[in-house]
Order: structure tokens, then C-alpha cells, then sequence
């Protein structure tokens, strides 16, 4: 008799264990539910509908350092499939990935339709049965394997791997909390800070290269682009420092004095200098017509005024308090948090299984034999860039990798 497995989860990381395992045991019978009528659905929306399959880090051990939970253990993961053979598998497949300037990864096609067509195809291909609008209740250990309990039936299976992504509230964890599992509270990660009608809104689309930003008070803080939005500020390093600092923003409830280091210096000093030496070089020049830091126009006006600066006056006719402002803004400016907004529509949370009860060698259970985990319903997130994705590529094909090494799979 066949043996199954049972996928829960028509994500990117359920697609690619599935077919994963049945390239390796075609002759295991594979079933995939997904409890909506969508497949696939953060592949198709990720990038902008581009789909960010992976980043440019082919080094597994620096790549880690983009995950703000999971960095120490997925060190076992990568080390078996990471970046390089995530290209590989589509380039197989006849899908080639393109480099973009900050390292992202798409399709040549820019669609993610092309990732969607390629899974699709090989689900297919592979004989992989797909149920719908099928809804896992329950899942109970039995002496031969597992009995799941759904919103249609219950199915009887020799191994279960779970891929439904992560979820915003707890009790949606409660089926695989039943099974001995600890959840780790769910926590929104990778969203925008709100300023709640601040005057920098106005400068909606304006952005900085190489800002830095930090939470008063907290030790983390992060430099790269920063982009100012109708709302607040978004942009890689507003991005990056909410997954890192999730744990604190939610202790904050959301609440929260924002640092922004426009100069991108190391020091205030840094700042300070630049200022002197201009008021020393170009001393009959208005500030407004020299734009030292080269921030776009609109910015820098705005830090003008902000700090005080008389725009008629020449710099060795500004007051010395309201170059002192200036050069506290640049380096150190003070904005208040009020809320935050989601990230397009690429929902991440941090929180999900421990990863204390995962083997991440395997991403067997450690207290359910044959039960397995892949993607974000681990306690593993990454910033953003494709660096989720590729969490869901490896840890998927490691668990496939894992039961096809099962005696008599």
C-alpha cells in the first residue's frame, strides 16, 4: 500500500515540499489542502506581483544575518539548500532569475505568474493532489501515522508537514498548539512607522539613500533608504528596523520617539564639521543654494526651516542656536510614532512554532514523530528583500529531503 504524506498549506514553502518529495519518492502518494480557494496567493502579490523569489548572499553564513529570529538555527538549514541552489532548481526548471541593484532576486519575466506557472506545472507533473477549501481541525498521532480531522473528512496519512504560513493571532495556532507545540506569541513584522499628521508628510516620496534610523532609548538602529510617505516613513532601514526591534515596538504599543540620522554619520562631530568647513568656504552663499548633503531639494528646505535658519541670510549671518539646530537635525532628529502600517501586501509575522521543539537539522518534531514544519508558521522571519522566501525554498526541501530518507518512503 502507498504511503502518504499530507501538506497543510498551499504556500510557497507547501508547493516545494511537495514536489520536492515526490521528484525524490514518486511513489509516495502526496496530498496538498489549502482551507481558501487560492493557491499560492504571497507568491503571486510579493514584489509588486514581480515576485521576490531569493536575495543576492550565495554565502549561507552571512545570509543568516537577515532574520531577526531563526539566525543561529537556520545555519542547519542553509548549509543544505540555500540561495545558490534555490537558482538552480528554477533555472532547471526554465525560469531564470535576474539581480537587481540592492540584491534582490526576480523573475527575467518581472511576473510573478512565471513562479506561479512553474510550481503549478510540476505539482502536476508529479501527480500531487491539490483539495481546496480544506480546513485541518484536528491532527491526532495514531499507532501507524496521523489522523486528520478537516472541514470535509478525516484523512488518514503516514506523515504530515505543515506550511500555513504565519497568522496575526494565537488561536489560529490552536491545531498545532493541540499537538504539544509552543506557540510563540504572533507579533507584526516588516511594517512603516505613521507620524500622525507630522509636516513631513507633505514631502510624501521624497527619500534618502543613506539615513539612519533608531528607536530613542534602544540600542538597535539601522542605516540604508528611507522614503517619507503620506503617512510616515518607510524604506529599507525603517523596514529592517521593525523586524529586528518587533518584540519592542509591540511593548510600546506602537508608540514611540523615531531617530533620524538624515547625514548617515558616525558621529555628530561628523555633522558639525561639514557645517563649519561650509560657513568657511562659501560664507556669503544662502544655505538654501547649498545643498551640502546632497539630500534632494525639498528635504533639505524643509531642514532648513525646521532648525530655524533664515533662508534670506547668508551662513556667516545664521545665529549660532539655529546652526546648532541644524546640525542636531541632521544628525538626530526627533519624530513621534503613532501606529504603524503593513507593508504592501506582504504580511509577515515573527512568533509561530519554537524552534526549541523543531529539529532544524530534519524539521521533524521533536516531540511528534513525522510531523513537520516549513515556512512562516516557524518562528522565522526575515527582513525584507526575499529573504522569506528563501527561509520557505529551504526549510521545504529539507523536510522533503528528511521523509525521502524515511525506511520505506
Amino acid at each position: 500500500m502507498k504511503k502518504r504524506v499530507v501538506v497543510i498549506g498551499g504556500g510557497a514553502a507547501g508547493f516545494f515540499s511537495a514536489i520536492n518529495l515526490a521528484e525524490k519518492c514518486p511513489e509516495l502518494e502526496i496530498i496538498l489542502l489549502e482551507k481558501t480557494q487560492k493557491l499560492l496567493a504571497k507568491v503571486k502579490v510579493s514584489g509588486g506581483g514581480r515576485c521576490n523569489v531569493t536575495h543576492d548572499c550565495l554565502e549561507f553564513h552571512k545570509l543568516v544575518k537577515n532574520y531577526p529570529r531563526g539566525e543561529k538555527e537556520l545555519k542547519n538549514v542553509f548549509s543544505q539548500f540555500a540561495v545558490k541552489e534555490t537558482i538552480e532548481w528554477f533555472y532547471s526548471r526554465g525560469v531564470e532569475l535576474k539581480i537587481e541593484e540592492d540584491g534582490r532576486m526576480f523573475p527575467v519575466t518581472n511576473s510573478s505568474q512565471t513562479i506561479i506557472d512553474c510550481l503549478m506545472k510540476e505539482v502536476e507533473k508529479r501527480g500531487i493532489k491539490i483539495w481546496l477549501g480544506c480546513d485541518v481541525k484536528k491532527i491526532a498521532k495514531t499507532e501507524t501515522g496521523f489522523e486528520l480531522e478537516t472541514s470535509g473528512e478525516t484523512i488518514a496519512t503516514d506523515f504530515v508537514i505543515i506550511t500555513c504560513g504565519g497568522f496575526p493571532k494565537w488561536s489560529s495556532y490552536n491545531f498545532i498548539a493541540a499537538t504539544g507545540h509552543k506557540i510563540v506569541e504572533p507579533l507584526p513584522s516588516l511594517f512603516t512607522i505613521n507620524l500622525n499628521k507630522d509636516p513631513i508628510t507633505e514631502l510624501m516620496g521624497v527619500s534618502v539613500k543613506e539615513a539612519e534610523v533608531k528607536i530613542a532609548g534602544e540600542k538597535l538602529s539601522y542605516k540604508g533608504p528611507v522614503l517619507i510617505t503620506h503617512w510616515g516613513f518607510s524604506g529599507p532601514a525603517v523596514l529592517k528596523l521593525s523586524a529586528f526591534a518587533a518584540k519592542i515596538f509591540h511593548d510600546k504599543e506602537y508608540k514611540a520617539d523615531i531617530l533620524i540620522n538624515w547625514a548617515g554619520a558616525d558621529n555628530e562631530d561628523e555633522v558639525r564639521n561639514e557645517i563649519q568647513k561650509c560657513i568657511s568656504e562659501k560664507a556669503s552663499s544662502l544655505p538654501v543654494n547649498t545643498n551640502i548633503f546632497y539630500f534632494p531639494a525639498r528635504l533639505w528646505n524643509y531642514l532648513l526651516l525646521r532648525s530655524e535658519i533664515d533662508l534670506k541670510k547668508s551662513w556667516s549671518e545664521q545665529n549660532r542656536r539655529a546652526l546648532n539646530k541644524l546640525i542636531n537635525n541632521l544628525f538626530s532628529d526627533v519624530y513621534s510614532m503613532d501606529g504603524k502600517t503593513t507593508f504592501k501586501e506582504e504580511f509577515v509575522t515573527c512568533g509561530g512554532i519554537s524552534l526549541d521543539e523543531v529539529n532544524m537539522r530534519t524539521m521533524e518534531s521533536k516531540l511528534v514523530p513525522g510531523l513537520f514544519f516549513a515556512g512562516e508558521v516557524l518562528n522565522v522571519d526575515g527582513i525584507t528583500g526575499g529573504f522569506n522566501f528563501q527561509a520557505a525554498w529551504s526549510t521545504a526541501y529539507v523536510v522533503a529531503k528528511t521523509i525521502s530518507e524515511k525506511p520505506g518512503a
